[in-house]
């Protein structure tokens, strides 16, 4: 599997389009990697970009944006609102996915070094790559600025971890570094004042403020974990901000964060009218915040992974100053291949068209997959209007809780959906692998039995989930909204046809495999899956006809 890191870096400049074009082309201009974002922000005179690749086509990039923005970039001109010392500020590398903190922390040292030592660029390493714990801290290596280095770098404690003991008047230094996701996150105040939004910034960010008590200055912590935060005017929108960095979403994640500023401005007479994302953010990060509203509302949170998008967008204000988009603001969107899901994201007249169509593919798995979807939203319908009845109120988080599950198993069957084509797909792309020489014969021999392992176990776990989803399916005939039951009654039919049509799929493509041992194990379990459906099926039409009737 693929080592993934992401590579956050910060160009000293936000407004020449054309120079953050350059930067960005020599990052484009390396195969291996996918520029995800550009976001400058003309106020702060900063643009963040975020680019994602294998460890060392992103070095390879990182390497050669920092030595175009070295070029491009002239910091004895520079003016900003935002903390920097050179023209590429800060280059952090992000663990995204097979690599560890400690792996991606020697990727940055590499990248470090070879800046150093090739560009001549003073260069600190900060957070998990340095390992001088004294000075690991970002804010403290950038004190002083771009203005305060020229004194700094020639003090022992501050010689760079590489490159020259000078400051360079053009490129400024640069700080290369490892760290977990950061999410930049700012707050929209309704006041012009930079003083009242830092008092709003010092009441929330971990490192609180300076007070003075019974004669001593003490430290005062802010309310917030792994929150930085200072507050400034920008000019664009002729409002104040409370600026965050979010060092660790899972102990402060951004809704509580925009929460914890709300109530903290109310506290000062300040009212929160919105906020932006500088950069990306997970894709958790936006769902775990529409949940949080909604259940703030005694909303059922059983709903889809877009209704939560947009509950969150909606709650913290999102789109007051530009639209949000999430195509472009949440990283898994960003790294999304459209064939993953190419066919449940056609409209059902066209998904009917392509199947009637003389293609085989999609064909009965596909069709048994996007059957059980449906059967699984019946349910989590019902869940939903239960959850929302009026008269139950005291029962919502119940309902939403089933509701929750319902859309997982929707969510997993619709994936399996694309992901049965797929594997068809190999099955016929193995068939036509060259047969002439006695190697080919047998490259194209494994890769029909890898498929073809492959066109088993999909149908297989459509079988799972499908059967699964008929839990949430009884539960709501017997509990949920009695004017729904016959849609839970409909829900337990298209269950039971996806198991028994995908169960057909695992049959045939069985007899094609040659490991025999494992398709009798496969089979064993799906005749007991199949059974147990049609018994679980005729449980909840009993009750669903019971209710009719009654």
């Amino acid at each position: 599997m693929k080592q993934l890191i992401e590579c956050v870096p910060n160009f000293s400049e936000g407004n020449d389009m054309g120079i953050i074009k350059q930067i960005t082309d020599q990052i484009e201009s390396v195969e291996a990697v996918r520029l995800l974002n550009v976001d400058p922000g003309r106020a702060t005179n900063r643009t963040v970009v975020t680019f994602v690749g294998e460890p060392q086509p992103v070095i390879e990039a990182a390497f050669r944006a920092i030595k175009k923005a070295g070029e491009l970039i002239d910091m004895s001109k520079h003016k900003g609102e935002h903390p920097r010392m050179g023209a590429t500020d800060v280059c952090p590398l992000i663990p995204i996915a097979n690599i560890t903190m400690e792996e991606t922390a020697k990727v940055a040292q590499q990248l470090a070094k070879r800046v150093g030592e090739k560009l001549h660029i003073p260069v600190y390493l900060y957070e998990a790559a340095q390992p001088n714990k004294e000075r690991n801290n970002l804010s403290v290596i950038r004190a002083g600025e771009y203005e305060g280095f020229f004194k700094k770098i020639k003090e022992p404690k501050w010689k760079p971890d590489f490159g020259p003991q000078e400051f360079d008047a053009k490129r400024g230094g640069t700080v290369i570094g490892a760290r977990d996701f950061l999410v930049a996150y700012n707050v929209n105040l309704n006041t012009t004042s930079v003083r009242r939004a830092n008092a709003v910034a010092f009441d929330v960010r971990e490192a609180g403020r300076n007070v003075e008590e019974n004669g001593k200055k003490i430290n005062k912590p802010g309310s917030l974990k792994s929150v930085k935060a200072i507050g400034w005017f920008i000019e664009e929108y002729g409002i104040a901000q409370i600026s965050m960095n979010l060092t660790n979403i899972n102990i402060t994640p951004v809704h509580i964060a925009f929460d914890e500023v709300c109530k903290k401005a109310n506290d000062r007479g300040i009212r929160v009218t919105g906020s932006e994302l500088v950069g990306l953010i997970p894709l958790k990060a936006m769902t775990d915040a529409g949940k949080f509203f909604l259940q703030k509302q005694k909303r059922s949170t059983g709903v889809s992974e877009k209704e939560l998008i947009r509950i969150a967008v909606k709650s913290m204000g999102l789109d007051e100053l530009s639209l949000f988009k999430p195509e472009e603001k949440i990283i898994e969107y960003m790294l999304h291949n459209p064939e993953d899901n190419k066919l449940v994201s056609m409209t059902l007249t066209d998904f009917a068209d392509e199947t009637a169509s003389e293609s085989p593919a999609p064909g009965g798995g596909s069709i048994a997959a996007y059957i059980g979807s449906l059967g699984a939203s019946l349910a989590t319908m019902v869940a939903n209007l239960s959850s929302h009845k009026k008269g139950w109120d005291d029962r919502w988080e119940e309902f939403s809780a089933w509701a929750e599950k319902g859309q997982q198993y929707k969510d997993e069957l619709l994936r399996l959906v694309d992901q049965d084509t797929k594997a068809f797909n190999r099955i016929m792309e193995a068939f036509s692998l060259p047969k002439g020489t006695d190697d080919e014969k047998k490259i194209r021999k494994e890769a029909i039995q890898n498929a073809t392992k492959m066109a088993i176990e999909i149908p297989f776990k459509v079988m799972q989930a499908a059967f699964a989803s008929m839990e949430v399916i009884k539960a709501m005939a017997e509990n949920g909204n009695p004017n729904s039951v016959s849609d839970a009654g409909v829900g337990a039919l298209c269950a039971r046809c996806a198991v028994m049509g995908a169960f057909l799929n695992v049959r045939i493509n069985a007899a094609g495999y040659d490991d025999k041992k494992f398709t009798a194990e496969i089979l064993e379990k799906g005749k007991e899956i199949e059974f147990k459906t049609i018994n679980l099926e005729g449980e909840i039409l009993k009750i669903v006809e019971s209710k009719i009737e009654a």
